[in-house]
């Protein structure tokens, strides 16, 4: 570990393992204030305990991070995309527009635990501004399989799939600050 400190990995060109250049170090700066960011640390160092660095030598790298949040996500749009193309195949398509919109947002949701890991994932998930948003998502992507396979009830899995999506929706800009009580002032602007 030490001998990667004295050599930056280039994280950008392929992640070689050999002595960069001055314009690889300042790639991987980019990528550390990068990581920074999405860590939720913002630059700051802590000095890390024996628990901290027990973790930092037993986890996946950032390159490999990266690499798994971009396939996950990808895989989460293709089934969520081929689950609408398939949604018009007579007699069977309902059911395979359930299986593929289910499974795309779980891989989508999953992608994110590459980037933070899975115990911050978890709990920013229960966070208080999002464990209302993350309770229904998660009840819905359940009970939208339970009504396609077990009840045999399309309606109701079609309208746990839109609840899902909407919860989805609303978990996502919980990330955003400010987005969601601007949409609220927009939405009670309008009904008043």
């Amino acid at each position: 570990m030490r001998a990667a400190r004295q050599y930056p990995r280039c994280t950008l060109l392929l992640g070689c393992w050999f002595p960069c250049d001055r314009s690889c170090q300042v790639e991987t700066s980019i990528m550390d204030k990068l990581k920074s960011v999405l860590n939720g640390t913002d630059g700051t160092k802590e000095t890390p305990n024996i628990i901290q660095a027990a973790n930092e030598a037993s986890t996946l790298g950032w390159g490999t991070r990266v690499k798994g949040f971009i396939g996950c996500f990808v895989i989460g749009v293709i089934c969520t995309v081929l689950g609408a193309c398939l949604l018009f195949i007579p007699k069977i398509g309902l059911l395979l527009f359930i299986i593929f919109y289910s499974f795309g947002n779980i891989f989508s949701l999953c992608s994110t635990m590459f980037l933070m890991g899975p115990f911050k994932q978890l709990k920013r998930m229960c966070d208080k501004t999002r464990a209302l948003a993350t309770t229904i998502m998660l009840t819905c992507l359940v009970l939208t399989l339970c009504a396609a396979f077990w009840w045999k009830n399309f309606g109701l899995a079609l309208l746990f799939c839109i609840l899902q999506c909407m919860a989805l929706t609303w978990y996502g800009l919980s990330y955003i600050p400010f987005v969601r009580d601007a949409i609220l002032k927009v939405i009670t602007m309008c009904v008043k």
